[in-house]
């Protein structure tokens, strides 16, 4: 039958273009090996018993090996019905695979309905553990997009699309000796779910700039998909955004040259998200200044990165009410509103963005031929809450890794639609909440205001949106306001920038049926470090690493499990610019050595692999000796008087080093009382704040985040 395994091997490469990339590693795999693949179509068998060398033995589910179409197959592989969950089929899968045989087996048992990986079977990884088989993943990318695939009205499924096999090096399952029982099986479908998604996300394209990946998305999704829209209801597809973002660049080019800092300074539009694709296609780094922390801080931004254009909108200033700002920056920088440049458009601009909106790759080839992965794509300020803002500075690879990290775990879709309420100055709102959307596919509707808590659950309700991006205060006030039915169309509520508190779990389980998924991460990690997903979750974590980070805990004196967390990976920042030393580069380094990135958080990762935040590092007082967590105060605080808001920080003492001060929105606030509350909750008085003062209001951010250099400041007055 071997010719029949040529002739198909041919007709497959001529119609889908197949690709196979790392043979060298299935040679390399020796006479025992289980090849592990992700199982996105109908056609995946058929692609691995024709490009892979050797007879090879596929584990089939005994219900479909019974269908009259699968029998045919049979005459060109060798099948082996098994049930995954059956430990007869196992142990006879075992036998079998110990006469030193090439099986494949589906970890996760059945084609993907979602795009992504589902959920991975433990039965494979202790098959391979018990024969000591060395387990070959195989990648299949690019079948889930043909007619072959389950994804019929979740991808744009085409006849036929270009698809690539990539095989990685072999590995083998190993297990610690004290690991005994039951709980090998668990441990080694752990590692094999790991191995999985590893595969998921080193096969993925992450050395491509951001306008690169957007014209892919736009083959993959169609120039007809709508991919962006805001309160003026006037949605864009990929063509349209090709269309304006090419006519927008051109009439800013004249303003900069290429590789300049170029500060944005406009609020969450359609036309923000079009001036920064403007700026990265003809080669500048867009600069996002946050308007909220007002002229010293966007001075201090511009002078840190050395930026010398800024564009805004006269309307936004208006509504802003920021002409006093404006009026004070101009004597600074090029002040340019794109109103201004709106008037410049004429016949020549209109017929320039119609050809790069058909014929993008024809028009844009050599625009950005010459921007690398590596380059800077964005200029992102840290949110100041503890100091001066640095500014972050992004590459394109830091970006699309993220991105792709972020791939493995969430089943994005066309049929998603974002409400992003989140300021596009800030990391959360910018990468997560908009770039993955309009560079996967995904719709996003952009709200100026995370404010407007009775109006973003309405907005909510209009648009069907089917995912939410906040981070606990944000939800909290939504929560409040929202009707039991508003956020009906809603899959995910994912929570970031603070943490998410017990209410606020309970009330979105308990209103409106929703699990928030609390993630973790910086502006430095582009952003997202840690997520809960619907496959794992732990209430209280901030969910597991991503794929692609490693990590360091560095013990912290004072503080028994966990440690000070250090991480390296794609997503890790180029770098920082400090307004001490202007526009120079500091690349990301540590005690670890070169792009270890201090998150400066101190965490516990118990077994599970799940991530526990303790506190900042700069969240610590030290009383008498002991180390007390100031986030770990907020939070008794916030259980003794639920309906109000806290922050707790510390102020040097004489006789102890330093002592807690509360600050309350809680006018009647006694600390008697919550003495008594601490000694109920078995929380020593070490925990309980020497003073209270009562304020109206607790100070933010304009990202949401409590803004403690103002609290320290009410503090010590």
């Amino acid at each position: 039958m071997q010719w029949l395994k040529r002739f198909i091997a041919l007709l497959l490469k001529l119609l889908f273009r197949v690709e196979i990339e790392g043979l060298e590693h299935y040679r390399q795999a020796g006479k025992r090996v289980m090849i592990v693949a992700n199982h996105t179509s109908f056609l995946d068998a058929v692609l691995l018993s024709v490009f892979l060398p050797d007879q090879l033995t596929f584990a089939i589910n005994t219900q479909m090996a019974e269908r009259w179409w699968i029998k045919p197959f049979g005459k060109i592989v060798r099948l082996f019905p098994m049930d995954p969950v059956n430990p007869l089929s196992i142990k006879s899968f075992i036998k079998d695979l110990n006469e030193d045989k090439h099986s494949v087996i589906f970890p996760e048992g059945r084609i993907t309905v979602t795009g992504t990986l589902m959920k991975i079977y433990d039965g494979p990884g202790l098959i391979a553990l018990k024969t000591g088989a060395m387990v070959l993943p195989v990648r299949i990318d690019g079948a889930q997009y043909s007619v072959f695939s389950r994804l019929k009205g979740i991808e744009r499924r085409r006849l036929f699309p270009k698809i690539r096999l990539t095989i990685l090096a072999p590995q083998k399952i190993v297990l610690d000796e004290s690991i005994k029982g039951r709980s090998k099986r668990m441990a080694a479908g752990k590692i094999l779910k790991q191995i999985m998604v590893d595969m998921i996300y080193r096969t993925s394209n992450n050395r491509i700039s951001l306008m690169d990946k957007l014209l892919e998305a736009r083959t993959v999704h169609g120039a007809g998909k709508d991919v962006l829209e805001d309160v003026e209801r006037s949605p864009l597809n990929y063509r349209q955004l090709l269309v304006k973002t090419s006519i927008l660049s051109q009439l800013m080019k004249k303003d900069s040259d290429t590789g300049d800092a170029v500060g944005l300074l406009l609020p969450n539009t359609n036309a923000t998200v079009l001036s920064f694709l403007a700026l990265e296609s003809i080669g500048r780094v867009p600069a996002m200044l946050n308007y909220t922390v007002g002229y010293k801080g966007v001075l201090s931004a511009l002078e840190t990165a050395q930026i010398n254009t800024v564009y805004t909108s006269r309307r936004f200033i208006r509504l802003a009410k920021m002409a006093d700002l404006i009026e004070l920056l101009e004597d600074k920088v090029k002040i340019i509103y794109l109103e201004d440049l709106r008037e410049q458009v004429n016949w020549k601009y209109k017929l320039y963005g119609l050809a790069c909106g058909h014929f993008p790759k024809l028009v844009y080839s050599c625009q950005w031929s010459e921007v690398r992965a590596e380059d800077p794509a964005v200029i992102l300020f840290t949110s100041g809450s503890e100091g001066i803002p640095k500014g972050v500075v992004l590459s394109h690879k830091n970006l699309i890794s993220n991105m792709n990290q972020l791939g493995t775990k969430i089943d994005f879709n066309k049929n998603d639609i974002i409400l992003n309420a989140l300021p596009l100055f800030h990391s959360f709102g910018l990468s997560t909440a908009t770039l993955v959307a309009i560079l996967n596919g995904m719709k996003v509707f952009l709200y100026p205001s995370p404010l407007h808590y009775r109006i973003i659950p309405e907005v909510a309700y209009d648009i069907n949106a089917t995912m939410l991006f906040g981070t606990n205060t944000f939800l909290k006030g939504y929560a409040k306001y929202a009707h039991n039915y508003d956020f009906f169309s809603i899959r995910y509520v994912c929570a970031g920038a603070e943490a998410v508190q017990k209410e606020t779990r309970e009330v979105y389980a308990e209103k409106f049926g929703l699990r928030i998924l609390e993630g973790y991460g910086a502006t430095e990690t582009s952003p997202v470090i840690s997520m809960n997903t619907p496959i794992d979750y732990q209430t209280g974590s901030v969910g597991v690493l991503l794929p692609g980070i490693e990590y360091q805990l560095k013990p912290v004196p004072g503080i028994e499990k966990g440690g000070q967390l250090f991480i390296k990976g794609d997503n890790v920042m180029s770098g920082y610019l400090r307004h001490e030393n202007p526009g120079v580069l500091e690349p990301a380094e540590s005690e670890y050595g070169s792009g270890w990135y201090d998150t400066g958080d101190i965490v516990d990762i118990n077994d599970e692999g799940f991530v526990f935040i303790k506190g900042r590092v700069k969240r610590f007082a030290k009383i008498g000796g002991e180390m007390v967590s100031l986030s770990m105060v907020e939070s008794l605080v916030k259980q003794c008087w639920p309906e109000h808001e806290h922050a707790v920080v510390s102020i040097p003492d004489p006789a102890k080093g330093e002592q807690l001060i509360l600050l309350t929105t809680f006018q009647e606030a006694d600390r008697k009382d919550l003495s008594v509350f601490a000694k109920k909750q078995k929380v020593g008085e070490i925990n309980v704040p020497r003073q209270i003062k009562t304020i109206d209001k607790i100070p933010l951010l304009g990202t949401g985040k409590t803004d403690y250099t103002e609290i320290k400041k009410l503090a010590s007055a």
